[in-house]
């Protein structure tokens, strides 16, 4: 599990950053890449990383600004032409009421035939659980922003603990479907006539992940809520402390702001991103020491940057 950026800017592209769009990657998880927001672009960005569109199997969407929507109908336009001879997988897309209006309209308009379907989830403004499966809970809830604008919390459920394949090759156990049955926990017959019980050589369990994605707010308690005890907050910081006012005024939040709902919220680690166009680098290395001086373990990203979500030790 890990997140790539492909846009980490507000409002408009700057010259090096693109607009709002984040890839959780599950490759091993589920052979599947998640998608929150598609701002204008992200397609190109796209082609500047290992994602291939067609792993794209769910998208989340914060809320229906023109920076968090307007790649949208290009990307799932092009996807159609991607995938060759191989069937394509269906998309699933959540968001606020509206989502499906402005794609409808948006490919209805332009004549654009969809090589896979599309099926549409639009949120209610209390929010709630969205999704669940044998692995992943997905939670929205509203936030702050003016027009109705969603985070999302991505929970893993707890995994089995891992086998301990070393330990029985130096035992001389034949690699193959031995392996799988010991992982079940079976106690197994070996063809030397060794009986092996697969529980004594399966790890603890480990604790799932969590992911809270926040889109554009002021601060508010829901994002809190959304990030209680997850592993990675990733969090908008669309303004330097000084500027909380103005942050106020448009239904953003500063570093600042974001830091202290990581720390109030117990997160592992703490990720800005959604930055002001205003704002050079330098700019936003004061953003991510403001929220240092509250919560120690942040970062700030740049666009194409990829950080792991490891499981908690």
């Amino acid at each position: 599990m890990e997140l790539q950026f492909l846009g980490t800017g507000s409002g408009v592209p700057a010259k090096f950053r693109n607009v709002s769009s984040i890839a959780l990657k599950l490759l091993q998880e589920r052979n599947a890449v998640w998608l929150f927001d598609v701002g204008e672009g992200t397609q190109m960005q796209i082609l500047h990383t290992s994602i291939r569109p067609r792993k794209i199997e769910k998208i989340f969407i914060t809320h229906l600004h023109g920076d968090h929507i307007f790649g949208l109908p290009g990307l799932l336009s092009s996807r159609s032409f991607q995938g060759g001879e191989e069937k394509l997988t269906p998309i699933d897309i959540y968001g606020p009421i509206g989502i499906k209006d402005f794609i409808k309209t948006t490919l209805s308009l332009s004549s654009t035939k969809m090589a896979y379907p599309v099926h549409f989830y639009e949120l209610s403004e209390e929010g709630g659980k969205i999704f669940e499966d044998e692995r992943f809970i997905v939670h929205a809830m509203p936030l702050e922003h003016g027009v109705l604008s969603f985070g999302y919390r991505v929970e893993e459920k707890d995994q089995g603990g891992r086998l301990n394949a070393d330990r029985l090759v130096e035992l001389g156990v034949p690699f193959g479907p031995i392996f799988g049955r010991l992982k079940q926990g079976e106690v197994v017959e070996l063809p030397d006539g060794r009986i092996v019980n697969g529980k004594e050589f399966i790890g603890e369990p480990r604790p799932g992940r969590v992911v809270t994605v926040i889109g554009d707010t002021r601060k508010t308690k829901q994002a809190c809520l959304l990030a209680v005890r997850a592993d990675v907050l990733v969090h908008e910081a669309t303004f330097e402390d000084s500027e909380e006012k103005k942050a106020h005024y448009y239904f953003h939040s500063t570093s600042t702001q974001a830091a202290k709902i990581a720390k109030e919220a117990g997160v592992g680690q703490l990720i800005l991103n959604h930055y002001s166009a205003r704002y050079n680098n330098k700019d936003i290395t004061k953003l991510c020491n403001q929220a240092r001086e509250i919560f120690e373990n942040t970062i700030v990203v740049k666009d194409f940057d990829e950080v792991e979500i490891p499981y908690r030790k």
